[in-house]
């Protein structure tokens, strides 16, 4: 079978859906997600989303926009495989927004798929709200999960269930090297959602972890600032 790119063969999708796992870092629904970064070229909305693909050897449709990837790069086919990505990633390069939503309705239906990605830079007039109800409509009726990576959008109006912004943390120290880095750290922003409450926790991916789900660590951030200014405040409370 010949292939076209690093990132596997060319296949054909089967319209039978062999395998119904979808993403849970909140739920485990069919729904559509929005993943905003934080910063400018901040590589951490790529690897939350990798994170939470579901455990399944469906392919994995990725469609992306000219400016979405000059600002986050391209899916680099080797290192997929430290995310514990099983599946075939279909990549499909486009110029315009609309070409990636159109990619993107149209991947959703079809049963084949274990899960839609779309990466959409800034906030185009043809990303509408109607235009992510119609995502998200699809997404409920054919149970294949869809993530909108936004980069460069503060946050327009979306239909999403659920909306996160993700930023780069320090990483974790290297057990092998100290001064190389060592598992990716992110702080996972949940701003809002349908049935749940927002939350801040500082997120990782571990491949170690025996079972799927359990691979993806969101650990609650209390929110405190640093120890000093604690005191700082209790100094001057007993200076008064």
């Amino acid at each position: 079978m010949p292939t076209d790119s690093p990132l596997g063969q060319v296949i054909s999708l089967s319209a039978k859906r062999l395998v119904q796992d979808v993403p849970a870092p909140n739920g485990g629904d069919a729904v559509l997600r929005d993943v905003l970064a934080g910063g400018p070229f901040d590589a951490a909305v790529t690897g939350f989303v990798l994170a939470c693909l579901p455990d399944s050897a469906n392919p994995v449709l990725w469609v992306s926009d000219r400016m979405a990837r000059r600002e986050n790069g391209r899916l680099y086919g080797p290192a997929l495989t430290a995310f514990g990505v099983k599946a075939p990633v279909l990549r499909v390069e486009v110029s315009h927004p609309r070409d990636v939503l159109w990619a993107m309705e149209e991947g959703a239906g079809c049963a084949g798929l274990s899960a839609v990605v779309g990466e959409i830079h800034g906030a185009p007039e043809v990303l509408s709200f109607t235009a992510t109800k119609r995502l998200a409509l699809r997404a409920e009726a054919s149970q294949v999960p869809i993530w909108l990576i936004r980069s460069g959008d503060h946050g327009a109006l979306s239909a999403a269930r659920e909306r996160w912004r993700l930023s780069s943390l320090p990483s974790a120290h290297n057990r092998w090297n100290a001064q190389a880095p060592g598992v990716p750290h992110w702080e996972a922003d949940l701003f809002r959602a349908r049935g749940q409450a927002p939350g801040v926790w500082s997120a990782s991916h571990d491949p170690t972890a025996p079972r799927h789900a359990d691979r993806l660590r969101l650990l609650s951030r209390s929110g405190d600032g640093p120890m000093a200014a604690d005191h700082d405040a209790a100094a001057d409370a007993a200076g008064r």
